[in-house]
């Protein structure tokens, strides 16, 4: 009886421990704050606030611990309703393992890039390829049109048809250097040296942690995201 007694009471004691070790369980793709801290620009207490940030937009629709399209869509533009080029389009770009999901390591490495201390190198790359919508090497003239319609679809700005055209053709006749229809990675490089203005939305200047101690003596960190001015690509 009293073998009987202490194994109920052990195995009920480890199903409680296993269900505590559950609620603490990292979310799937977590890294060392300090090894990811050395491979980006963000510092090991930034990526330790991100990771708080990272949970809570991992559960906020779907609860797998991983960040889904429709999660990314609401934390971009507070609503997962319908789909938006920008939005799809800078989540395949995080969505490094090509898997339809961010883990914590691909969303802490691709926001390193939105970094104030990040290169204009690695900004000038990520924004072709965002623009390079069919990946072939150039941004073509539709590609640009797209991206356009769909960045102030996004920022509720109605503009004319006539209007973003405009806004193509005269971003095309500063970059396209020789001539042949299409933007080549040089010459947007030259186009971005000459309107740095091209890359402001590729930075997040007001990137602040900020941690405050509740009543039991716990600490909840908070991270606060800006994008400083409109979406406006070029």
């Amino acid at each position: 009886m009293g073998g009987a007694s202490s194994s109920s009471s052990s195995s009920s004691s480890s199903s409680s421990t296993k269900k505590r070790l559950n609620k603490f369980k990292r979310a799937p793709g977590y890294e060392d704050p300090a090894v990811l801290a050395a491979q980006t620009t963000f510092t090991a207490n930034e990526v330790e606030a991100l990771y708080e940030l990272y949970k809570n937009l991992s559960f906020s629709i779907v609860k797998d611990g991983l960040i889904h399209k429709e999660e990314f869509r609401l934390a971009l533009f507070s609503n997962t309703k319908g789909s938006n080029l920008f939005a799809d389009r800078v989540f395949d770009m995080f969505d490094l393992k090509r898997n339809g999901v961010i883990e914590f390591g691909e969303f802490v490495r691709s926001l390193s890039i939105f970094h104030p201390k990040a290169s204009e190198s690695e900004k000038t790359k990520f924004a072709f390829k965002l623009y390079d919508l069919r990946g072939t090497g150039y941004i073509e003239k539709e590609e640009l049109k797209e991206m356009v319609l769909a960045l102030f679809a996004e920022s509720d700005l109605c503009l004319s048809e006539s209007a973003v055209e405009e806004i193509v053709d005269n971003t095309f006749k500063q970059a396209d250097s020789n001539g042949d229809g299409r933007i080549d990675p040089k010459e947007w490089e030259e186009f971005v040296k000459k309107n740095p203005a091209s890359l402001r939305n590729m930075s997040l200047p007001y990137l602040h942690v900020r941690r405050r101690v509740l009543d039991q003596g716990k600490r909840l960190s908070t991270v606060s995201l800006h994008c400083d001015g409109e979406r406006h690509p070029l």
